[in-house]
């Protein structure tokens, strides 16, 4: 009877350490994309240059990313991801961005959906890429250049990813899911320590729709835009996306709207995308064209077209060949074209 005993109680003792290290099953990834091409770039109102760089496609990163089982649906996550230059080994995708400047987080989630702290890529940004057939590419992607680098000189302010943010995301009902941010100022006084934003999104079967919107305040500390812009106080933008996947081509459309309320000169940015990406063999044929207009304090257009030829080699690399062809008022036109390869790690 005494050793049945010590049987049971050693099986259950080896049960219950199974359960325990179930719930504590954890692993860390180490990740990444290397970009690079060359070609021949002549960006607005500037003179040609051949170049290499980086980034044709995507701007190159590498990260690490990490999970805890907690139990019951529940789990801890971390993110921390770097760009970097591969055209010259540097850090950051610009001089000057922080080490982790892509993402930086640390998050729990579970069937109630996921609370993110730290550096967090703002829903606005993941709809601006996600919709458009080139993606994150700040050389070929007029949505990014159009967006990010502004019609008339000044685009979307804040950035990509936003410091000292919160962000909370709903699990997935019936193909809807939503994300909501806020990001700090995290010092008394602080002017911009209201930036929020989100976004509502469905996907199911062929067809893909997204609504993102974000807002900035901005006051008169030194570095803030309205050092820079005297009277500048708010900007916000809205944006609706779709995506129509027909196997035989995949069409893509966006409209946004950005407003800068300045004192005395309020400006409106109106601008659509449009695109598509035809599957050919092993590779895709792109393209994508954006017009906007600005109107109010500053009355500007700009009109972008880019066609590109993407061809994968495997499940890890691919290369490609692009062309963009920019023109902006009172700008002389600009072009860039050039080849690249991608690889995944």
């Amino acid at each position: 009877m005494r050793r049945r005993a010590l049987s049971q109680l050693a099986a259950a003792a080896v049960v219950s350490i199974h359960a325990c290290a179930a719930h504590a099953q954890s692993s860390v990834q180490l990740y990444g994309l290397v970009d690079a091409w060359a070609g021949s770039s002549r960006p607005l109102g500037s003179g040609q240059a051949w170049t290499v760089g980086g980034g044709g496609m995507s701007t190159s990163y590498w990260g690490m990313r990490g999970a805890e089982d907690l139990g019951a649906g529940w789990r801890a996550t971390f993110t921390l991801e770097d760009f970097f230059r591969p055209q010259n080994g540097r850090a950051g995708s610009y001089d000057g961005e922080p080490f982790f400047g892509r993402s930086a987080e640390v998050a729990i989630g579970g069937p109630c959906g996921s609370v993110h702290l730290g550096r967090i890529v703002t829903p606005y940004f993941v709809t601006s890429v996600l919709f458009n057939p080139f993606i994150d590419s700040y050389t070929f992607s007029p949505t990014v250049l159009h967006t990010y680098l502004g019609v008339n000189g000044q685009g979307l302010v804040g950035g990509y990813a936003w410091n000292n943010a919160v962000l909370y995301r709903t699990p997935v009902l019936s193909g809807f899911n939503a994300d909501v941010v806020y990001a700090l100022g995290n010092q008394a006084g602080d002017g911009n320590a209201h930036k929020w934003g989100g976004s509502v999104s469905y996907s199911g079967g062929a067809f893909s729709v997204s609504v993102a919107f974000q807002s900035q305040p901005f006051d008169s500390t030194p570095g803030d835009l309205d050092a820079i812009t005297p009277g500048f106080s708010r900007q916000t933008a809205v944006q609706a996306a779709l995506l129509w996947d027909l196997n035989v081509v995949r069409f893509y459309g966006q409209y946004q709207r950005i407003s800068n309320d300045i004192s005395g000169a309020d400006t409106t940015i109106n601008g659509v995308q449009l695109g598509f990406a035809v599957p050919i063999g092993e590779g895709k044929a792109l393209a994508s064209y954006m017009h906007s207009k600005s109107s109010g304090g500053s009355q500007a257009i700009r009109s972008t077209l880019a066609l590109g030829f993407d061809y994968s080699l495997s499940r890890r690399t691919d290369v490609y060949a692009a062309v963009l062809a920019d023109r902006a008022t009172a700008l002389s036109s600009g072009i860039t074209y050039g080849v690249g390869i991608r690889n995944r790690f």
